[in-house]
């Protein structure tokens, strides 16, 4: 057996420690992987060549962090922050659950794209759940705000892993379907996805209990908290 090939997870090892370019990395690896199987050079770069015409649409989220960066630019962090204000029974237990539900039920159809870190979170839910917080309890400190803000992101991540399961066209239903059956336990996807269904409703449910102990947590801190911490300094 030819382990030489093997040299490509090397070079893949080595570059990610030493925090190199990953598209330059992978290429390098797979490179190195051809090359010492024997493929020729010019096979080996028709190959990436095709590889990259054949799943070129996955490059589209790319043009995702340009646009945010414009926005947020324009003022859309801003715009969020003050849109928040406008509404005076809007607290941050409300907000994020509101949002978890949001989240979780568009994964369960599908569109597990159409919120994320990079075009929801990042530029409307975290400075609007700063400002939720804010209303109440006036300026925050920098521990909190970074609380507040892992809390926001955290909310999109529960919506998303455990909508996305209900969802029987997706690869991970198709995946467990596949793992049963390699054990000899034949289900329809429609039959894991009806299982999912209450592990996601207890998610909801869970998490939502997390976040309304965590605004009452952080709204009974000292309200000096923001004081302290620069005298600190």
């Amino acid at each position: 057996m030819n382990y030489w090939p093997l040299l490509g997870v090397m070079v893949v090892v080595i570059g990610f420690v030493l925090r190199w370019n990953p598209v330059a990395v992978v290429v390098a690896a797979g490179l190195t992987s051809g090359l010492a199987a024997g493929k020729p050079l010019p096979d080996l770069l028709a190959l990436i060549g095709e590889s990259f015409l054949s799943q070129r649409s996955l490059s589209l989220f790319m043009l995702t962090l340009p646009v945010i960066g414009v926005l947020e630019w324009a003022g859309l962090r801003e715009q969020a922050r003050r849109f928040i204000g406008g509404f005076r029974g809007l607290t941050l237990a409300r907000l994020l659950i509101g949002y978890l539900g949001l989240r979780q039920l568009l994964s369960m159809i599908g569109l597990t794209n159409v919120a994320g870190h990079a075009q929801t979170v990042r530029p409307l839910i975290a400075p609007m759940s700063e400002a939720a917080v804010e209303k109440v309890s006036g300026a925050l400190s920098r521990s909190q705000r970074q609380r507040v803000l892992a809390l926001a992101a955290a909310t999109d991540n529960v919506g998303l892993f455990f909508g996305e399961d209900v969802f029987i066209a997706l690869g991970a239903v198709l995946l467990i379907q596949g793992f049963l059956a390699e054990n000899g336990l034949h289900f329809e996807p429609m039959q894991i996805a009806l299982w999912a269904l209450p592990t996601a409703i207890a998610a909801f449910a869970i998490h939502a209990v997390r976040i309304w102990l965590f605004q009452r947590r952080l709204l009974a801190e000292p309200a000096s908290a923001q004081e302290t911490e620069r005298a600190a300094r």
